[in-house]
């Protein structure tokens, strides 16, 4: 890396569904797989083994205190320092922390990706870069019925449930505002090629 000392720190935010997986696969594409470090931020959910299962399916996972934040920070804060990291997996159908962990190895790029990836002011305060997605609610809830439908084990009824009743109040209270802390709005979310375009020559340019 040149003109730069230390990882470089990617926080990569929106709305659920808006593209950021895309987006974290374009800084991959041009940095390199070996060069990117990815802390998802959907493996940082609390772990519930100690609850039962019924009172897991009430949480919010949609409100900032679902995660374990000590952790996400502990863990990035290992791969700053060249620390390979056990990343939790989490388990959507369990609604719990699996007992399997991915290896993430220290890289010259970190990737924070996560829809409150822009939310702790200590995670912030290690990025340097700050890149929020953007994309039209009705294409977000679409493409989240699809994924928790197809990957989760989710009905559409329970999937439009969560919707109406806690992603779409959160987003508009704790996601949303932090757009103003974006370096960079990627519109119309990870079919924005363009911007993805501008983004990648941006990266490329500093690291």
């Amino acid at each position: 890396m040149t003109g730069h000392s230390g990882p470089f720190v990617i926080g990569v935010a929106g709305g659920s569904g808006s593209g950021k997986t895309t987006v974290t696969r374009r800084v991959i594409e041009t940095v390199g797989g070996s060069g990117v470090a990815v802390l998802n931020q959907d493996n940082y959910y609390r772990d519930q083994s100690g609850i039962p299962f019924d009172a897991r399916l009430s949480t919010n996972y949609d409100h900032p205190a679902a995660f374990d934040w000590p952790l996400l920070r502990e863990h990035l804060d290992a791969l700053l320092s060249g620390v390979p990291i056990g990343m939790p997996e989490y388990d959507f159908t369990q609604h719990t922390r699996s007992d399997r962990t991915t290896t993430v190895l220290p890289a010259g790029v970190v990737v924070l990706e996560g829809f409150f990836a822009l939310y702790d002011e200590t995670l912030r305060d290690r990025m340097n870069l700050k890149v929020f997605v953007d994309a039209d609610a009705d294409v977000r809830f679409i493409r989240r019925l699809l994924r928790d439908t197809q990957e989760r084990g989710r009905t559409p009824d329970s999937v439009i449930h969560q919707y109406l009743e806690f992603v779409r109040p959160m987003h508009l209270s704790f996601v949303e505002p932090t757009k103003r802390y974006a370096d960079v709005i990627i519109p119309h979310g990870g079919m924005n090629e363009p911007a993805l375009d501008m983004l990648a020559a941006r990266i490329r340019a500093t690291v």
